[in-house]
């Protein structure tokens, strides 16, 4: 998988523990994709929330402030990756 532009989202956010399991992908995704997501969206913001305990989600805000977040407990960083390509492509 590799990161791509993301022409549909107006914000990403990524929710998650910086020490739970469940989190785990997430924070790998963090370390193996931001830099290159970044790079090919620099007009995103791409926001990373780090909260004790929380469940790990992703946060994408579309045109009009629709927004739409998916859980990505026990994903891995490929897997999250996936779940923001689908929040790109999703039909609001």
């Amino acid at each position: 998988a590799a990161a791509r532009a993301l022409g549909s989202l107006k914000e990403l956010r990524l929710h998650l523990c910086q020490t739970g399991a469940s989190s785990k992908g997430v924070r790998e995704f963090v370390e193996k994709y931001y830099v290159d997501l970044k790079a090919k969206n620099p007009q995103l913001p791409i926001l990373v929330r780090e909260c004790s305990g929380v469940t790990p989600k992703i946060w994408a805000r579309y045109a009009f402030g629709q927004e739409k977040s998916v859980v990505a407990s026990d994903l891995n960083a490929d897997q999250v990756l996936q779940q923001i390509v689908s929040l790109n492509d999703a039909k609001l």
